[in-house]
C-alpha cells in the first residue's frame, strides 16, 4: 500500500509540473489511450529542465498518441550533434523516435508521416521556435508560417511540410 502512495504522490508531482521525468529503466513507460502501448512510438526528449515550451510540446505529441521519455539536461547540445542537427537548424528541444531525430517545435502529423514513410534521412526539424506551432501557441491562435525540414543523411535539408497561413 505504501508504495502505491509513493507512485500517486510522485505520478501527481510530475503531472503538477508538466513533465514525465524517466527514473529507472524498470519501470514502464507511460502510454495513452489513444492507441495501444506496441503501436504507440516512443520519443526520447532531452530538453532543459527550465523550459515550459518543450514541456508543451511533450503534451502535444502526448495527445497524437506517442509515449514520452524525457531527459532533463542543462546542455543538449552534445545530443544535436551525435544525431545530426545542421548548424542553424536547431531548436530548443531534441527528440529521439524510430531511428529518427525530430528537433525543435514540429507538429505529431508530421513525425506520425516521417515514421510512416520512413525516408532515407536523419530527421525533421523546425528550427528556431515558431510562434502557433505546437508547445509555442498563442492566446490569439495566430500561427505564423513556418517549414519542418527533412535532414537528409549527408546534411543537406529539404522542405517536409509546410504549415500557417501563406
Amino acid at each position: 500500500m505504501s508504495r502505491l502512495l509513493i507512485a500517486l504522490v510522485l505520478g501527481l508531482s510530475a503531472a503538477a509540473s508538466g513533465c514525465s521525468v524517466a527514473t529507472s529503466t524498470d519501470s514502464a513507460p507511460q502510454t495513452t489511450a489513444a492507441a495501444p502501448a506496441a503501436a504507440s512510438p516512443l520519443l526520447v526528449v532531452h530538453k532543459s529542465p527550465t523550459c515550459g515550451c518543450c514541456s508543451l510540446w511533450v503534451d502535444h505529441m502526448k495527445q497524437a498518441g506517442f509515449r514520452a521519455e524525457i531527459q532533463l539536461s542543462d546542455n543538449v547540445e552534445p545530443v544535436k550533434r551525435r544525431v545530426g542537427v545542421p548548424a542553424g537548424y536547431g531548436s530548443c528541444h531534441t527528440a529521439e523516435v524510430g531511428g529518427y531525430f525530430v528537433e525543435g517545435h514540429v507538429p505529431a502529423e508530421d513525425v506520425q508521416r516521417l515514421l510512416k514513410e520512413r525516408p532515407d534521412a536523419l530527421g525533421l526539424t523546425v528550427p528556431g521556435m515558431p510562434m502557433g506551432s505546437p508547445g509555442m501557441e498563442v492566446p490569439s491562435g495566430e500561427v505564423r508560417p513556418y517549414t519542418v525540414f527533412l535532414v537528409h543523411r549527408d546534411g543537406s535539408v529539404s522542405p517536409f511540410a509546410e504549415h500557417g497561413p501563406r
